[in-house]
Parts: structure tokens; sequence; C-alpha cells
């Protein structure tokens, strides 16, 4: 990991008591929910940091990983412990969008029509296997993700204020299935990859389905709500208000040009860099990681840690790349090196 110097980004401010008691309240709040996810879904830490970053930025998230790495128990576990509803949609080729954005009722007493919405109207939605749905399906979710609306003919209807996607794909079996289309990953906030479990967490997840952990499974099921839609936008709002240091901010940037002019070497292996929906998600990630972490500043390091996620899916390797068997991530980690660090 590149290191930099944290002290040059902090900034020292006065905030009065009852501010920084609501602050503590959220964090506290936040700090539950990471732990009781930690505790359900064993040995997928990043998936769990990656979900709560997405939920307090306001984003939507792609997980990919084999089946039975827990992707669909982790958007249930923390459905269970916000203030919300969860729906899982199964995307298959039959699908259709009013399957899951809503159509209208005919109502014979009165002859009209009624609009009766679909599953997207939940808070938390899973969309399961989204890669096996045609793209009229996928393209459904488009104004849903971006706008926070659904248009039905030439009524409009909101979204939940609270609303987060996590889709997964499996990326090992490609039959019957249907690449996203670029327009539709770029509306996902990040893009994270799960592999397995080390040596001690499938232990461990061999015991707690043995039964050997029950007391663990009785404190989880009895968790109940641990966090309020208002803590959640009181998070946001404490996100967006911290420090970001002028030398911080033109490197966010610079790694943003780089991916659409990358350096001589990398030049051959990119076809496409990230759009400035990518900075935006690249500065709210970099700002949620350092909130995580209990900072009032972000570093270098923040930005760092989360490229690989965010420009995932928003850069598009070349043919020669794919002959080479290099991916984004390659791309990425050597922009990584290349650019200076302030």
């Amino acid at each position: 990991m590149r290191r930099c110097n944290n002290r040059i980004y902090q900034l020292v401010t006065v905030i009065n008591p009852e501010q920084s008691a609501q602050d503590a309240t959220v964090r506290f709040a936040v700090q539950a929910v990471r732990e009781h996810l930690e505790r359900e879904v064993i040995g997928q830490s990043h998936l769990v940091q990656r979900m709560l970053m997405a939920l307090l930025c306001g984003g939507h998230v792609l997980v990919e990983g084999a089946p039975g790495l827990a992707k669909t128990r982790a958007i249930k576990a923390l459905a269970n412990v916000i203030e919300g509803d969860f729906h899982r949609i199964q995307f298959t080729p039959d699908l259709l969008p009013s399957d899951v954005t809503g159509t209208e009722i005919y109502r014979p007493a009165d002859g009209s029509f009624n609009f009766q919405p679909g599953p997207i109207f939940h808070n938390l939605i899973l969309a399961d296997e989204i890669n096996r749905a045609p793209a009229k399906v996928q393209s459904a979710l488009l104004e849903a993700m971006a706008e926070r609306q659904v248009s039905f003919g030439r009524q409009t209807f909101t979204l939940p204020e609270l609303f987060m996607v996590m889709a997964t794909q499996n990326p090992i079996e490609q039959e019957g299935t249907y690449a996203l289309p670029e327009a539709q990953l770029d509306r996902f906030l990040l893009h994270v990859r799960v592999d397995y479990p080390d040596r001690q967490a499938e232990t461990d997840i061999l015991r707690l389905v043995r039964g050997e952990a029950a007391a663990l499974s009785t404190e989880a099921a009895a968790a109940g709500t641990l966090i309020s839609q208002a803590q959640i936008f009181a998070a946001r709002e404490e996100i967006l208000s911290l420090h970001m240091a002028e030398p911080v901010e033109r490197y966010l940037v610079e790694l943003v040009l780089a991916t659409r002019t990358p350096p001589a070497d990398l030049a051959p292996l990119l076809e496409l860099g990230s759009s400035p929906r990518g900075t935006i998600a690249l500065d709210l990630c970099a700002r949620a990681n350092a909130w995580l972490d209990d900072r009032s500043f972000v570093t270098p390091e923040d930005v760092q840690s989360i490229a690989h996620d965010v420009f995932r899916h928003r850069l598009i390797c070349s043919f020669e790349a794919d002959a080479q068997g290099l991916d984004s991530d390659y791309v990425i980690e050597h922009l990584l090196q290349q650019v200076p660090v302030p």
C-alpha cells in the first residue's frame, strides 16, 4: 500500500456539544450494524464494508462471486437491522420490465386503470443474478437507479428516499446470460468481487451451520432495528462535510484523468476510461472510507483503498488486454503505482 503523511490533511474544527453527541450516536449505530453483519456474514468483511459504504453514500452495488459466498445472506442481514423493507427479485430470461417496475390494473367497478407498484418500490432491492434477464428488463432499472423514479405512460412515481439496489452475478457460468450494458454498469457506485473465505472463517461457518454457535444465531435473530433512516441520512451529511485537502482532491482527479489518457505502457490496454460519474463515486467513497475509520479528513490512502471497486466496471479494456489475459484490475493497480501521490 502506498504511504502518505496523514497529518497534512487534518483540519481542526470546533463542534458544539449537541452536534458532537448526535454524531457519536450515528457512528455508534453504524458500528453496531457493521459488527452485526460481520457476525452474520462470516469471512466477508470486505463485502460488509462495501455494502455499508454504498448505503451511506446513497449508491448501488454490483457483487460478483461464485455461488454460495453469502451474497444473498449479506443483503438480507443488512435489511433486517435497518428501518425499511426488503424485496428480492430473481432475474430470469422470461422476466418482463413490468415485473420489476409495476403495471396498470383494470378496475371493472369503475372502468379505471390503477398503477400497481412493482417490487422496485422497496428500500432495499436484491437483484439476484441480474445478468440472466434480457436487456429490456435490465434497462427498466436504469431510471430507478439513476433518478430514483419510475415512469409509466405519462405518470412518474417517486421511489422511497432510502433506496439501494444490490445486484449479484455469477462470473463462471455464462450460458444463458446477458452482459450488462455500460450505461447500466456506470449506475453502480461499486463493483465488488467476493472471494472464498480463509481457513478460520471456513471453520467458523461450519460450526455456525452445525449449531455450535446457536447462541450467536439467537442474538442475531433478536437484533431488530439497529439504525433508523434518519440516522442514515445524518451519516450521509457527515460524510459530505468531511475535509478533503486540495492536494487530495487534485490526486483524485488525476487518477480519473489517467484512466482516460493513460501512460504509454497502459494506453494499448484501455479503450475507454472512467466517466464523471466515476469521479463523483471516487470522492464519495473516499469520504465514506475515512468516516468509517472514524476520521474527519480524507487522505490519498482512502482514495487508493476504494479505487478498484469504483473503477473496475467503468474501464473498458482493449482486445489486446483480453488477448494477454489482463483485466481492468491490472490497469488500475498500475495507475495507482504511476500517478504521483501528494
